[in-house]
């Protein structure tokens, strides 16, 4: 509900007695024990099995009552007027058996009580409603207590085992509650609404008992706030469902806290030991994440997608909390960013994310690149005879290891035992394999990453290589033949056989290698020329 704060005005100055009498607003008693008609007499019908407190003298209540004589005529009843007595008890605002009889009392508590004439309205009582000497029995319900004294009550039923920040005045929560009487009568909730009640707190947005009972509360917590009518809605109440001088009981759990000056907060999760690099503005990252709201409510993974979530960070791709978070990452790193609303989604929410709501996304960056970064070439070993080195139109055959930054591996020459074979330059291999080959002697060995805008690009290879994927090969190069000269190249002089492929595939293994046109028994009109 919208639980918006009243001015609070003092109670009225005490009825008279003979008000009450004239009104037929008297109400019943509370004694104690047993005796003749002379005497006040209580029977307690119903009492709770807890009762925190019970009525003193000086406190305000509100009950039902049923008002009869000995023989069962009803002269007054709270229920014909579908609203409960309220009053100040031992301050002469009642006759002074009620007075007595509604001490000891506790709340949800029933008795029957037996007033004397003496107690009541004596030898007079009042003209067309209590004949002179009449005993009178009430039957009296009590459904709310308070002093005027009192403060706001918090009882913590629950807390969780970590507690990083609390409410403050200024903050913006979210939480939901159950709202009763001290009875227990429920005359609001936010769950029937399927939504959280959301507001700032200590500025004046809830009723002044509900901003109190509210600071200090974690994420998570759940808590009973008791609130006295003069914190609440007053003598008048809402007007709607709240009647004058109830106390009210809230039962709230509180689902998100954020203050409008907060910024992200990262909580690094694992770092490896060797980052080389961390993102900046303007890198296009691969990454994991799980996304949570702060009570732990999921909202979105794409672990669930099985895809990796693929964007440009600094430049307004993502919200504007992520963008600052995937700032500084390595690769291979898992830290969790909280977002604050309005660095996320705002008031207005999106899908399954409800307004004004704090995010959590626990994060695992897979790579990133530079769209300006070339290949990255790192050499293990080279032999001590490394003078002839690969270049363009040289025949090459080497074994290879092929892998995701995060070590996933995607092919390997090794397992298949098989080398690769290609010539160099001729567009067999992604730009950056052919890169990354170039100037590489017999037996070295290195590792040549591949940021994707040299390798598989934004599709990948359907099945294979991931979109946007960076790609590591660790080589050996284990063969080289040398190609033609820069300018160099083959012309054929006399007819074409119609198997000339075949008549050059010596070895029947649907490659033409350069050495096959090189054999002495090739066909001799195939010659090679400057």
């Amino acid at each position: 509900m919208a639980v918006r704060a009243r001015s609070w005005r003092p109670p009225p100055p005490p009825l008279l007695l003979l008000l009450l009498w004239v009104t037929g607003q008297a109400a019943p008693v509370a004694g104690l024990g047993l005796g003749s008609d002379t005497e006040l007499q209580i029977e307690r019908r119903f009492v709770p099995d807890e009762c925190p407190r019970t009525v003193h003298s000086g406190d305000f209540v509100r009950y039902h009552y049923v008002g009869t004589f000995p023989d069962g005529q009803k002269f007054d009843s709270s229920y014909d007027r579908d609203s409960t007595f309220n009053v100040f008890v031992g301050k002469g605002q009642l006759i002074a058996g009620m007075d007595q009889a509604l001490v000891g009392m506790c709340v949800n508590e029933r008795r029957f009580v037996k007033i004397p004439p003496k107690l009541a309205y004596g030898s007079e009582g009042v003209s067309g409603v209590i004949p002179p000497n009449s005993v009178l029995h009430f039957d009296v319900l009590l459904m709310d207590i308070w002093n005027s004294e009192d403060q706001v009550q918090v009882h913590t039923y629950f807390k969780p085992p970590s507690c990083s920040r609390t409410i403050q005045v200024s903050d913006f929560v979210r939480y939901h509650y159950n709202g009763t009487f001290l009875d227990g009568t429920l005359f609001d909730s936010s769950h029937n609404r399927m939504k959280t009640y959301d507001t700032y707190v200590g500025i004046g947005w809830l009723i002044p008992g509900m901003d109190k009972g509210l600071l200090g509360m974690c994420v998570g917590e759940k808590r009973i706030i008791t609130i006295p009518p003069f914190l609440a809605y007053g003598e008048d109440g809402d007007g709607k469902d709240i009647p004058g001088q109830a106390s009210l009981v809230f039962d709230v759990a509180l689902l998100d806290l954020h203050n409008p000056k907060d910024g992200i907060s990262i909580e690094n999760k694992v770092v490896p030991e060797n980052c080389e690099r961390r993102s900046q503005s303007g890198d296009f990252l691969r990454y994991h994440y799980n996304g949570t709201l702060l009570d732990g409510t999921f909202f979105d993974s794409s672990y669930s997608r099985n895809r990796t979530f693929d964007t440009y960070i600094g430049q307004g791709y993502v919200i504007a909390g992520m963008d600052e978070g995937l700032l500084g990452v390595c690769i291979g790193e898992k830290r969790r960013i909280v977002v604050p609303p309005h660095l996320a989604y705002g008031e207005e929410g999106r899908g399954n994310i409800p307004g004004s709501a704090v995010l959590v996304f626990d994060i695992h960056v897979i790579d990133f690149h530079n769209p300006s970064d070339s290949i990255s070439i790192t050499s293990h070993y080279k032999p001590p005879d490394c003078s002839v080195l690969s270049k363009k139109g040289d025949y090459l055959k080497y074994h290879y290891n092929a892998s995701l930054l995060d070590g996933t591996l995607l092919d390997s020459t090794w397992n298949l035992g098989k080398t690769y074979n290609i010539v160099l330059g001729s567009g067999q291999v992604v730009l950056g394999m052919d890169m990354g080959l170039r100037e590489m002697c017999v037996g070295e060995k290195r590792t040549v990453i591949i940021p994707p805008h040299l390798g598989y690009g934004e599709a990948g290879v359907d099945g294979e290589v991931p979109g946007s994927a960076v790609l590591v090969f660790d080589i050996e190069l284990l063969e080289l033949v040398a190609g033609l000269p820069e300018g160099y190249m083959f012309v054929w002089n006399g007819e074409v056989s119609a198997n000339l492929f075949e008549e050059i595939d010596k070895d029947g293994d649907g490659e033409v290698l350069l050495e096959e046109g090189t054999h002495s028994d090739a066909p001799s009109s195939f010659n090679r020329i400057p």
